[in-house]
């Protein structure tokens, strides 16, 4: 019996240093989402421009980034729809939390 017992240590200190990698790169990616909010457009590589599907050299205006090449991540996006209900609550209660 006594080496079961002694198996059995390993695993919580895994699973603790396996939740403690997820909170640690959660957290990277909030940080990443706050300082660069913005990505490069994946359809145009970040141009702006894309190529006309007939002409050659023609090019036109990309319409995932409005020719912009940039792109909100996700990560942001959530955090401005969280920023937005949270506003929203704030103007309908009427008072400050």
């Amino acid at each position: 019996m006594p080496a079961l017992a002694a198996t059995a240590t390993g695993q919580p200190a895994a699973a603790a240093l396996l939740f403690l990698a997820l909170i640690v790169v959660t957290f990277g990616y909030i940080l990443a989402c706050w300082l660069w909010p913005f990505v490069a457009c994946r359809r145009c590589k970040g141009t702006g421009k894309r190529r006309a599907l007939f002409g050659g050299k023609a090019f036109g205006i990309c319409r995932r980034c409005d020719g912009t090449g940039r792109q909100l991540r996700p990560g942001r996006r959530a955090i401005n729809y969280l920023r937005t209900v949270r506003a929203n609550d704030r103007n309908r209660t009427g008072g400050n939390r």
